[in-house]
């Protein structure tokens, strides 16, 4: 009985679950231990597993990555898809780990780290609850900047979409775009983009 009970448990937290989470929900070791050798669950990393059967989709890979390196933060295009402020499909989760830290290693899903200096890493951080997880991911405003700092791998017409989706459509302000780009430093760049999408 417990078994299903902790399959549920698993369905209902993206297919994925850390060992300290499911002992803390009032689950018992032997009862992961019957779903891994029956081939229900599947260790991807120390003390996490997922559902095998369970439908992968871009928030099971949010959460997995987010508990592998809890000290990185959501990015760049993947922190843009799931504010659904662009189409583009990532082939990675995008993470922002400071300067000096030492990312994780990360078999699954893909991930990509990028190194923030430290002012910029540490503002306009957001927790998000993702079935039953909390995902640290930055704010929209501050996503659609960094994609304009680092458009030698965003592609920039991305970071415009983006920009335009979330002034007509996510009650972003101007004066946040140009806030986080002060931060950056690359108020030049973002400044006629922003005004020109404010003349649409």
């Amino acid at each position: 009985m417990q078994r299903q009970e902790l399959i549920n448990y698993f369905q209902s937290h993206g297919g994925v679950a850390q060992v300290s989470a499911i002992l803390k929900a009032g689950f018992y070791t032997d009862s992961l231990n019957a779903l891994e050798n029956g081939g229900k669950v599947k260790k991807i990393a120390h003390g996490l597993y997922r559902l095998t059967n369970y439908k992968r989709g871009f928030n099971s890979d949010l959460i997995a990555a987010s508990i592998q390196e809890h000290r990185g933060v959501i990015c760049l295009l993947s922190a843009l898809v799931f504010y659904k402020v662009t189409d583009k499909i990532p082939n990675s989760v995008d993470i922002a780990i400071m300067q000096g830290v030492t990312a994780s290693k990360i078999k699954h899903p893909a991930v990509t780290f990028y190194r923030f200096p430290t002012e910029p890493w540490a503002v306009g951080i957001e927790r998000h609850e993702i079935e039953g997880h909390k995902v640290k991911i930055y704010n929209i405003a501050k996503t659609i900047v960094d994609c304009f700092k680092f458009r030698d791998k965003i592609d920039i017409d991305v970071a415009k979409h983006a920009l335009k989706v979330a002034l007509m459509k996510k009650d972003v302000e101007s004066s946040e775009i140009m806030h986080y780009a002060d931060i950056w430093r690359i108020d030049s760049v973002v400044k006629p983009v922003l005004e020109d999408a404010l003349r649409l």
